[in-house]
């Protein structure tokens, strides 16, 4: 962990006039700001961080980060201090390196993954399957730091102060193997570049985010550079062919020259799905790498699992384990928590899961992914977020319209946003389907319409606990919700 305190120049850092203060601490957020702490005063979408210099300031920085803006906005409150001031053209990017020189330490070996669907469960499949070869293991993304060391976070690629302190902690445990989600976001701001990669993966790229990116095209510079900046030239490039996009990621990746694995059913790749069997519980793969056919069993639903587990597979190999030890212990590969989680079974024997599916894209594999699992009929439930991309509403409608027998459209975190308009603007996509505002009775209702040999698969959620209405964070959980309304169905309950 970092020691007490550090120079600017131990930092990486030089501040105008060679000034080198020791610093104490780091914060991107003023009201963490202790006596002797740098201040990095950041570029945001809404407001200039250099808003905050004159607070962080009064709590005793003794040296601020900044840009140009930054510095410009705060310039009688320096002029007047004698705390350092490092001008940096990217202050985020410089505030990432800075990180990892404060706390020192981080796994030896850290691979990242990215893409629109696929990142929480590629990264939990990576640690479970360091886990089952005896090596101590964490993943960090959505669903917090998990493994065998534990630790909450606010955001799937959190902040480089965050992030390099939950890696040195992990380190500091004794987790020597971490496997990382890289959202767009965080690439983007630079959060994971003085993360020391030894192989990123790529999952596959939809439609999203496209409230935050200006274009598609931005959306997916920034996934691209995980390749084209973070992943270092000797790291190793995992990426899914099969993808239309991901010939583009592998030609990035190349181009730096990066040792690449491809992974698909396309018969080019390096590592190869040559058949899928699917049943009740789960589904038997065929996989050729390196020369050898592996069969295994994947006790996973849904046909695009087989994808997922192969980047992680290909993530596990370029860590150095060899592909017999891992293709052995695939068959005790469980489902990640909201990912086509099995969440009950009703006494008729229909199955209710809950999925993340919250994209189009999503919600159009989710269901043709279940479809073989499932003898009877698929009842679908969606919704779509408040203050995120409009423009995904209606498609997400269409795609469970097109792929499920039944549709039920419902809320899924509103945030500021008028529900009903939520709702209508989904329907438009799927105009037989029925509305059910209050989501509690939308997974009843599904749970009710399932019989004999039908899935009900409630999208959107996932793992979340909480629906988001205005700036309140209601206690809701679908996985629970699920099994109460069938406990309340088939008359479990006392």
């Amino acid at each position: 962990m970092a020691a007490k305190g550090k120079s600017l120049s131990e930092l990486g850092l030089t501040a105008r006039g060679g000034a080198d203060a020791i610093v104490t601490g780091l914060a991107v957020d003023s009201r963490d700001v202790k006596e002797g702490y740098l201040f990095a005063a950041l570029p945001g979408t809404k407001m200039h961080g250099g808003e905050f210099i004159q607070y962080a300031l009064r709590m005793g920085a003794a040296a601020i980060l900044t840009d140009v803006d930054g510095a410009e906005i705060a310039k009688e409150e320096l002029a007047g201090s004698t705390a350092a001031v490092v001008i940096a053209a990217d202050p985020r990017q410089t505030l990432a390196f800075c990180a990892a020189l404060w706390f020192e330490q981080q796994p030896d070996t850290v691979v990242a993954v990215t893409g629109t669907n696929g990142k929480t469960s590629v990264a939990s499949f990576v640690r479970r399957i360091w886990q089952l070869l005896g090596i101590p293991a964490v993943n960090l993304g959505t669903t917090g730091v998990e493994g065998d060391w534990q630790a909450p976070l606010m955001h799937t690629t959190p902040e480089p102060i965050t992030l390099h302190r939950a890696l040195a902690a992990a380190a500091d445990a004794g987790i020597d193997h971490a496997a990382m989600e890289a959202s767009s976001h965080g690439l983007a701001q630079r959060r994971l570049d003085g993360v020391n990669l030894r192989a990123a993966g790529f999952t596959n790229f939809t439609q999203d985010h496209l409230d935050y990116h200006d274009s598609f095209e931005a959306y997916f510079d920034a996934k691209a550079g995980l390749f084209a900046r973070v992943l270092p030239e000797d790291g190793i490039a995992v990426i899914n062919i099969d993808d239309a996009r991901g010939v583009d990621m592998l030609a990035i990746a190349r181009a730096r020259g990066q040792e690449t694995m491809t992974v698909g059913r396309d018969t080019g790749a390096d590592m190869v799905l040559l058949g899928q069997r699917f049943d009740a519980t789960g589904q038997d793969v065929r996989i050729k790498f390196g020369g050898e056919t592996f069969q295994t069993r994947l006790n996973l639903v849904g046909g695009f699992q087989a994808e997922n587990v192969m980047v992680a597979v290909g993530l596990v190999i370029a860590s150095g384990v060899t592909p017999d030890r891992v293709f052995a212990v695939l068959p005790e590969l469980e489902t990640v928590r909201g990912r086509m989680q099995l969440a009950a079974t009703r006494s008729n024997g229909a199955a209710v899961y809950v999925d993340y599916a919250h994209t189009p894209d999503a919600v159009a594999t989710a269901c043709q992914a279940i479809r073989p699992h499932v003898m009877g009929r698929l009842v679908a439930i969606i919704g779509a977020g408040g203050d995120r991309d409009p423009g995904k509403r209606p498609l997400m409608g269409a795609a469970a319209a097109e792929f499920a027998d039944q549709v039920i459209v419902t809320d899924d975190n509103p945030r500021s946003e008028d529900p009903a308009l939520i709702r209508a603007a989904v329907l438009e996509g799927a105009p037989e389907a029925t509305e059910v505002g209050d989501r509690a009775e939308a997974i009843l209702r599904g749970v009710d319409a399932v019989g004999p040999g039908d899935a009900l698969l409630i999208c959107g959620k996932g793992h979340e606990t909480g629906q988001i209405v205005g700036d309140t964070v209601y206690p809701f959980d679908d996985v629970e919700q699920a099994s109460v309304a069938v406990a309340a169905l088939d008359g479990k309950l006392a």
